[in-house]
């Protein structure tokens, strides 16, 4: 391996963001006056079997504190104050609420096994806990209701730690994105109660096709780094793991309006039956969300459905879950020149004459302003539906086991359309047309790019906890992804009518994922728990048929894949503890990395992810502080360039890394202040990268080493905070997101980069009282108050011409100042 170079871990530019870090480790050295302190010790069993209960999660009411049981059942909490209330939760108990008093010494609690089981059993085997040594943040329903009026699920977790999300038509709706750590959509895992999400082929995750999702959310858990294991895509950077529904035991409708600029609008209906008839629940939700979108003409329509029915007996729960995503998004993928961006006429005017741009398209771009959108053919979209089958179980097999079975099924099917000016018949399959003395060899069409695909399988867990200082886990899955490409040419000009829906390419693509997996928790002491993952999971892919520029793309191959992870807990008291993990990780490249890089195989890539944390919880505050490095060998990259649908192209480099430190912080500044804060300082580096140009001059390729350099849109800065003031029932926050320079290559080149940006946006929610409903809220949010004029996200691409080195940038503009207003009703 090549040995690192010795580098300045951060170059801090923004004095503010040092401060921020500054402000947050200092909390940790916040001197604790003497008081008298108050001592409780405690037990927490089953009540029908009096067996301890490790890592029952015990929670002080109006309090940041919290902790959790260790293999014996056993807790300990010591306060200032002479009595408290506690809540002490487990994963299929009831929860209980207690009251403590000074008189009390030892308590002991037990837990009632729930009669109706949380749909928590469903995700647990996918997801980490305390014991699990590695970083996770945990988002619950009630967070995300807060800002879900009409943006979507990336935009709704931006203020967590190491996240940057972006939006292609500018405004939050549409075409949607997140990165954690750096890490791009296709190396981010996404699951949906531990059903996989992320499209086989691309190994990306299309929000847009899941339009208002969040409101069928229950909670969301994200992994940074490898993370457990869990089913589908490996996780490369991260991982997204949500779980629908939540037991509801009486009947509701509930009725969400929002809307505000660029012309949001987001309805949503939400019902639900309650219990029937001790066994059964019935819940539904209709949406729609439509945008103008902040570029010009970058619109969306979007519709969805949910609906699951849920069976609860007394060893066993059965839910059956169907939601449909349907959109038509006018298309934004191209971006906007830089030069237009920072209205750089004679840039502008430059890169008319190098792009051979007609005069319509030197129009658009020179009168456009900041939200110019490449397209102007008036059904440019994109237009794709989606229907998910889920079938859910769990089952008690006795005192210590039990048993999840899960079933899925994906149905998609849709196409985008464009316009092709002057488009060469060749390149269609198509023969010139003789018109009288005349031969026409390139014309004006529209052209259909369809997908039609199947995406079928079964995940299960078989769970042992016999709560005595050992747990199991054996969890998997099988999957299979039959995906059908083609495209057509609809209409032309002096185009034949046996011309028209012409076939010029028809490809068939299927891969199979097996994965299996060992989990362990094991107590080596009442203060040391243990953690072993081991995963295997071999991949197949079978191509067929031509892509898009009619080359053949036939090939077969398969991957095997073993990794391994170890993590220690040492609790140092019951109000803090210190972590430390290894994690591999391994990847199949993406069917498109087989597309875009014609000529080359691309490889597989290889992640051992270094993980060590320290955590504590005070009364009035809790911290997190998290060091990690993720050492690569051959990842795939982003090169800067993007596709023909704008999705961006990646090549292997042989040793890159991430490395950094990542800070949170839950204070109670007073009774009515609160504030959450996140930093994550970074440095992303790729050693020895070399860039190579394509040269029109020689039509070959000019190749530049760069040495060490920085990871393409990673930044080395990445804040957030969320200050909020309570009073009466008002709830208003301060959202504040600061996110570094990012470069748009792995070149380092500071002609080819996004500015760092701040952010602030400010939310109010307030609950109306009334006496013919459960609840009331209106809320406002005002977003990027400020105006500031920023870009999230972009790409690059050079060649050589006339002997000069020619760059093109483009940038996605975001929206400037705008809001979202609310009212949500329940019965």
């Amino acid at each position: 391996m090549t040995p690192l170079p010795v580098v300045k871990l951060f170059n801090m530019k923004k004095i503010t963001t040092q401060i921020i870090l500054v402000v947050m480790i200092a909390m940790m050295a916040v001197p604790v006056w003497a008081q008298k302190t108050f001592r409780w010790e405690g037990m927490v069993v089953d009540q029908e079997n009096s067996q301890a209960l490790w890592g029952a999660s015990i929670k002080l009411k109006d309090s940041q504190r919290g902790t959790v049981t260790d293999s014996k059942g056993h807790f300990v909490l010591t306060s200032t104050q002479s009595s408290l209330s506690i809540s002490i939760h487990f994963v299929g108990y009831e929860t209980q609420i207690r009251e403590l008093n000074s008189s009390e010494k030892s308590i002991a609690i037990k837990l009632i096994k729930s009669s109706f089981l949380n749909d928590e059993v469903v995700v647990k085997a996918t997801r980490a806990d305390e014991n699990s040594a590695m970083a996770y943040t945990n988002v619950g329903a009630k967070e995300l209701g807060k800002s879900n009026l009409g943006q979507d699920m990336p935009v709704l977790l931006n203020f967590t730690p190491s996240i940057v999300t972006t939006s292609d038509a500018g405004a939050g709706v549409g075409y949607t994105g997140i990165r954690i750590r750096g890490s791009d959509a296709t190396r981010v895992n996404v699951t949906i109660n531990g059903i996989p999400v992320n499209d086989s082929e691309s190994q990306g995750t299309y929000w847009v096709n899941m339009p208002d999702f969040a409101s069928s959310v229950a909670s969301v858990q994200i992994q940074r780094g490898v993370g457990t294991s869990t089913n589908g895509a490996g996780a490369f950077g991260g991982s997204v793991n949500m779980q629908t529904n939540s037991f509801e035991k009486d009947p509701y409708a509930e009725l969400n309006a929002s809307g505000g600029s660029f012309g949001t609008i987001k309805s949503t209906l939400k019902l639900g039956t309650g219990l029937l008839g001790g066994k059964w629940t019935i819940d539904g939700r209709l949406s729609r969300v439509v945008s103008n979108g902040y570029l010009d003409r970058a619109s969306s329509n979007l519709q969805s459905a949910y609906l699951s029915a849920a069976y609860f007996g007394k060893k066993s729960f059965f839910r059956l879950n169907y939601f449909i995503g349907k959109e038509k998004t006018f298309q934004s993928w191209y971006g906007t020149p830089e030069s237009r961006v920072n209205n750089d006429v004679a840039g502008m005017n430059a890169y008319i004459e190098r792009n051979w741009l007609s005069e319509a398209e030197a129009k658009n771009l020179l009168e456009s302003g900041r939200t110019y959108n490449y397209y102007t053919y008036p059904n440019q979209t994109d237009n794709y539906a989606q229907d998910h089958y889920q079938f859910l179980s769990h089952h008690s097999l006795g005192v210590y086991w039990n048993l999840d079975v899960n079933g899925h099924y994906t149905y998609g099917r849709g196409y985008y359309e464009e316009y092709k000016a002057d488009a060469s018949l060749s390149k269609y399959g198509l023969d010139p047309i003789q018109m009288g003395s005349n031969t026409l060899t390139s014309t004006n069409l529209v052209r259909r790019k369809w997908l039609d695909n199947d995406f079928y399988g079964s995940t299960f867990a078989l769970n042992y906890d016999a709560n005595q200082g050992f747990k199991f886990t054996f969890g998997g899955a099988w999957n299979r992804y039959v995906g059908r490409h083609f495209g057509e040419v609809i209409s032309g000009d002096n185009l034949p009518s046996s011309y028209l829906g012409h076939r010029w390419y028809q490809s068939r693509s299927q891969k199979t994922d097996l994965n299996l997996f060992v989990k362990m928790n094991y107590a080596l002491s009442t203060k040391w728990q243990s953690y072993l993952d081991l995963q295997y999971r071999t991949v197949g892919y079978k191509m067929q048929g031509t892509a898009d520029k009619m080359q053949d793309i036939s090939q077969i191959w398969t991957y095997d894949f073993f990794n391994p992870k170890f993590g220690l807990t040492h609790q140092l008291s019951e109000s803090s503890k210190i972590y430390g993990s290894l994690a591999v990780g391994s990847k199949e490249p993406s069917r498109q990395d087989f597309i875009d890089n014609p000529g080359t195989t691309p490889r597989s890539e290889f992640l051992t992810d270094y993980e060590l944390g320290f955590e504590r919880a005070a009364s009035n505050y809790s911290f997190q502080l998290n060091a990690y490095r993720m050492q690569y060998r051959d990842q795939l990259v982003l090169t800067g360039a993007v596709n023909s649908v704008g999705e961006a192209i990646r090549t292997n480099v042989p040793d890159s890394y991430r490395m950094g430190i990542e800070a949170s912080l839950n204070y109670r500044l007073s009774r009515h202040f609160t504030w959450q804060a996140n930093v994550t300082l970074s440095q992303n580096k790729v050693l020895n990268f070399v860039e190579s140009i394509p040269d029109y001059d020689t039509y070959g390729v000019k190749i530049v080493n760069h040495g060490t350099t920085d990871i393409a849109y990673s930044p080395s800065t990445i804040a957030g905070s969320q200050l909020t003031y309570s009073w009466k029932g008002l709830e208003t926050s301060l959202l504040t997101k600061y996110v570094g320079q990012q470069y748009l290559d792995n070149t380092s080149d500071e002609n080819r980069k996004l500015k760092a940006y701040w952010t602030q946006d400010i939310r109010l929610t307030y609950p109306i009282k009334t006496s013919w409903t459960k609840n009331l809220q209106a809320s406002l949010l005002l977003n990027n108050v400020a105006n500031t004029l920023y870009s999230s996200n972009g790409y690059t691409y050079s060649y050589v011409y006339e002997q000069k080195v020619i760059t093109e940038n483009f940038q996605y503009p975001q929206a400037g100042f705008n809001f979202l207003l609310g009212l949500s009703i329940r019965l």
